[in-house]
C-alpha cells in the first residue's frame, strides 16, 4: 500500500473545495434533485425597486415560493442593474467563486452582455426550466435572444416591454377646440419622431423623457436614432465596427431642436418613467411615454392618472425587448434560484404581473400553449379607456446591439450634461 503524498494531502483543501463547488450547482435536468436541494435555501433576488408595483408583486412571489417550495426568497433593491453585475464580477476577481452574495439578477441588455462576456453567469439553465416550454420559442424567438445577443440558456424570459406613448384627451381636444373644433391635425398626438418635434414646439413644456442613463430615457434615445438615421443597419452590430459620429449626427441635431421645448426648457429632467408618470398626474406634461404598455391603464385605475388619458403606438411601431432573470455563476443557492425562476414562468405568476391591479406587464408565455382554464386568467379588463386597442403591440422594433446603450449614454452624459 502506497504511504499517504504529503503533496496530495496540501492538494486535499482544494480537491474539496472543487467537490463542493460541483456539488453547488446542481442539475437543472433533475427537476425532483433541484425542488429538493431549493427546499430551505434563501435566494438573494437584485432587482431594481424603482416602481412600487414591481415591489409589490416581488413580494407576492415571495410569498408563493415561501408557501410552495419552503424558498425564503429577499428582493434586495437596487436603482440599476449594473450595481448587482459590478458585485459579481469584482467578486469574481476577489476569487469568490462560490459564496457570492446574489442569486438572482433582474436583467437584459447591455448588463446581460457584460455578464456573458466575464462569465459570470451560471448555465444553460432556462430551457431545462418545466415551465419554458410554455413560452414556445420556436415561434417566439425573442425569448431566446437579448439585444441581438442568443441567451443559449443563460437567462430566463419573464415579461415584456414596448415603448408606448399617453396623452390626456382633454388637453388635446382644447387645442382642436380652440381652433374652431374640427382639427383632426391638432387633435391626434404626434404620429412619429419628427412630429414629436412640432408637437414640443407647439407645446411648450408639455412634454419631456427621463435623465440618461435610465433605461427609459435611454430607450427613448435608441428609439428616435432609428427614426433618424440613415444607417439604422449598424446598430444591429457592435458599436466599434461603426462611425459612431456619423451615425448618431441626426440624433443630436433633434435632441438639440428638441430640449428648449420640453418641460423646464429641457435644463432638467426625472429621474425616472415614474416620476414622468407623476409630471402627467400633476398636470405638468400633456404627453408621455413608457416602457410598460399597461402602465397608463393601471394608473387610471389607481387614480395617478385621470380617465381621460389614452395610449397609443406611433405610427411604424416602437422598441420592445423581454426581460429576464439569470443567475450568477458564483450564487450559493442556484437550486433556490431555479425554482424562483420556474415559477415566473407560471400561469399563475404571470397572470398575476398582467393583472392591472398588479402591475400590468405583460406575459412572455404563448396563449397557444396552455389550457382553456390558465388561459382564462389572462382576459383583461378592455373597460379601461387608457387601455390600448388590439392589436397596437404588433410591430414591436428590434432592440440595437447593447453596445449602443452604453455609448449613446456615454456621449448624452458629455453633450448636455458635461463630464
Amino acid at each position: 500500500m502506497r504511504a499517504f503524498s504529503p503533496r496530495l494531502a496540501a492538494l486535499l483543501p482544494a480537491l474539496l473545495l472543487t467537490s463542493t463547488s460541483l456539488q453547488a450547482a446542481p442539475d437543472p435536468t433533475d427537476w425532483e434533485a433541484v425542488l429538493d436541494e431549493a427546499r430551505g435555501q434563501t435566494v438573494y433576488w437584485y432587482a431594481w425597486a424603482g416602481e412600487q408595483r414591481t415591489n409589490d408583486y416581488i413580494d407576492w412571489v415571495a410569498g408563493r415560493v415561501e408557501e410552495r417550495f419552503d424558498i425564503e426568497l429577499t428582493h434586495v433593491k437596487i436603482g440599476d442593474t449594473a450595481e448587482a453585475v459590478s458585485r459579481v464580477l469584482a467578486e469574481k476577481q476577489a476569487g469568490n467563486h462560490d459564496d457570492g452574495n446574489v442569486d438572482l439578477i433582474w436583467i437584459n441588455g447591455e448588463n446581460f452582455a457584460t455578464m456573458k462576456a466575464n462569465d459570470l453567469l451560471f448555465g444553460p439553465f432556462a430551457e431545462e426550466l418545466p415551465n419554458f416550454a410554455l413560452t414556445h420559442p420556436e415561434h417566439n424567438p425573442e425569448v431566446v435572444t437579448d439585444f441581438t445577443l442568443p441567451t443559449e440558456g443563460y437567462e430566463s424570459p419573464w415579461g415584456r416591454a414596448q415603448i408606448t406613448f399617453y396623452y390626456d384627451s382633454n388637453e388635446l381636444r382644447g387645442d382642436s377646440d380652440e381652433l374652431g373644433g374640427d382639427s383632426q391635425e391638432i387633435a391626434t398626438p404626434p404620429q412619429d419622431i419628427p412630429a414629436l418635434l412640432e408637437w414640443a414646439e407647439a407645446h411648450p413644456g408639455r412634454f419631456t423623457y427621463p435623465r440618461i442613463p435610465d433605461f427609459t430615457g435611454s430607450t427613448f434615445l435608441k428609439q428616435a436614432l432609428i427614426a433618424l438615421t440613415d444607417e439604422d443597419e449598424a446598430l444591429y452590430a457592435p458599436v466599434d465596427e461603426s462611425d459612431f459620429a456619423t451615425v448618431t449626427a441626426p440624433l443630436w441635431d433633434y435632441l438639440d431642436a428638441l430640449h428648449p421645448h420640453l418641460w423646464r426648457s429641457g435644463r432638467q429632467f426625472p429621474a425616472t418613467g415614474p416620476e414622468m408618470r407623476s409630471l402627467m398626474g400633476d398636470g405638468e406634461l400633456s404627453l408621455a411615454f413608457t416602457f410598460t404598455p399597461s402602465e397608463p391603464a393601471a394608473a387610471v385605475a389607481d387614480f395617478e392618472l385621470p380617465e381621460s388619458t389614452r395610449s397609443y403606438v406611433p405610427r411604424g411601431g416602437t422598441l420592445g425587448n423581454v426581460h429576464f432573470v439569470a443567475i450568477p455563476y458564483n450564487s450559493p443557492h442556484k437550486a433556490g434560484a431555479m425554482v424562483v425562476a420556474n415559477f415566473l414562468l407560471s400561469p399563475e405568476a404571470q397572470a398575476h404581473k398582467q393583472d392591472l391591479a398588479v402591475w400590468g406587464d405583460r406575459s412572455v408565455l404563448d396563449m397557444t400553449r396552455l389550457d382553456d382554464d390558465s388561459r382564462a386568467l389572462f382576459t383583461l379588463d378592455e373597460s379601461n379607456p387608457a387601455m390600448l386597442p388590439p392589436g397596437a403591440l404588433q410591430q414591436t422594433l428590434p432592440e440595437p446591439h447593447p453596445s449602443w446603450m452604453t455609448a449613446l449614454q456615454d456621449a448624452w452624459q458629455a453633450r448636455y450634461i458635461g463630464n
